[in-house]
């Protein structure tokens, strides 16, 4: 039986300069690391996937699109305060982060953009849960004309107009994430329709990413981590086109921790592993009606994986559950080559930087 899992054991020295502040100047020139199993690491651009996925593939994206969730505002007393949304729960209610001198109670009322009011109804650990009141605006409108990208904190800017169309992928069609799906942001349409006429099946999903994929890992004992919840869907003719290219003997190839974490949520929520005969019969029950929920998934060594064969993805922090999911892919020893050769040959890491082709281990 192993050890005890600690999170020192997901650490590495990143040199600062690494961490790309602004994403290449063009949409996919970024550079693609392939680790391949048994293979040597090699060195490519990322339209190098071209070559990566064959005709019978599948290639899982997720549409979710970054809300504009920061906004500032003040409490009655006049305090300013930085809330950043979450989740929108209806037209009025959504629960967010409030950043401020002293936390705002139960019953109060803020201001938001100077525009809006809203009242504090209650609070849930680290979230607060807010209504907006009479307003010109709806909450969605509000954000729109006066929220700004909640960019992540290791990004020294502001947002801006540049980080407003390259921090949404060129799928993204379902508002809700505080957070982009950082993978498909490599993707041009030209590359996607390139795909599409080698035989490469592309396959939409959502998971809105909450604000908890920045919080840290406090607990030194991994196993004793909790994960943020988010929400995802999966259609029906989505399930029914993994079935078919896990029968036709094709591999489902993720773009991101989030499509992957939202397939493996539903293999495991539906005891449909699809690398079982057993687990294909039973996932023809959802061909038609899909699945949808909220999911509190932590993938980490030692983790079965149920749907997904490959696994596009950029580079993650040090001790992030982030690492660990790729760790528990492709092999810890496997992922930490990998990266002190990215180090070693300047890759630039994390939501702006380059990618990663994976292969999971058998």
């Amino acid at each position: 039986m192993r050890a005890t899992m600690k999170l020192s054991e997901f650490d590495f020295n990143l040199p600062e300069q690494l961490i790309a502040q602004h994403p290449p100047e063009h949409r996919g020139e970024s550079r693609l690391l392939v680790c391949a199993q048994n293979n040597p690491i090699e060195d490519h651009q990322f339209p190098h996937v071209l070559n990566l996925l064959q005709p019978n593939d599948v290639l899982v994206i997720n549409d979710t699109k970054v809300l504009k969730a920061r906004l500032e505002g003040q409490k009655a007393s006049g305090g300013k305060i930085e809330v950043m949304l979450e989740r929108i729960l209806d037209d009025k209610r959504f629960t967010a982060m409030i950043r401020a001198s002293k936390s705002p109670k139960p019953g109060s009322e803020v201001v938001l953009a100077g525009v809006a009011t809203a009242r504090v109804l209650a609070k849930h650990d680290m979230m607060y849960e807010l209504e907006l009141l009479e307003s010109s605006l709806s909450l969605p409108d509000l954000l729109d004309a006066h929220g700004a990208l909640p960019l992540p904190p290791y990004i020294e800017h502001s947002a801006n107009a540049q980080d407003d169309e390259r921090y949404q992928t060129v799928f993204a069609r379902e508002p809700g994430a505080v957070a982009a799906p950082t993978a498909g942001l490599h993707f041009t349409e030209e590359l996607l329709q390139q795909l599409q006429a080698r035989g490469v099946k592309l396959l939409n999903l959502t998971l809105h990413v909450g604000a908890g994929t920045f919080l840290p890992v406090k607990t030194d004992n991994v196993e004793e981590h909790v994960m943020h919840s988010e929400r995802y869907a999966i259609s029906g003719n989505v399930v029914a086109a993994l079935r078919k290219v896990k029968l036709n003997g094709g591999k489902v190839v993720a773009v991101g921790t989030t499509s992957l974490r939202a397939l493996e949520a539903w293999a495991t929520e539906t005891g449909c592993n699809l690398n079982t005969s057993e687990g294909l019969n039973q996932a023809a029950q959802f061909a038609e009606t899909g699945h949808a929920g909220d999911t509190q998934i932590f993938i980490k060594p030692g983790y079965p994986f149920k749907v997904v064969d490959r696994l596009i993805t950029n580079f993650h922090l040090p001790k992030s559950t982030l690492l660990m999911l790729v760790s528990a892919f492709a092999g810890k020893s496997n992922i930490f080559k990998a990266y002190e050769h990215a180090i070693a040959q300047q890759y630039r890491f994390f939501s702006y930087g380059d990618a990663m082709w994976l292969e999971r281990t058998e």
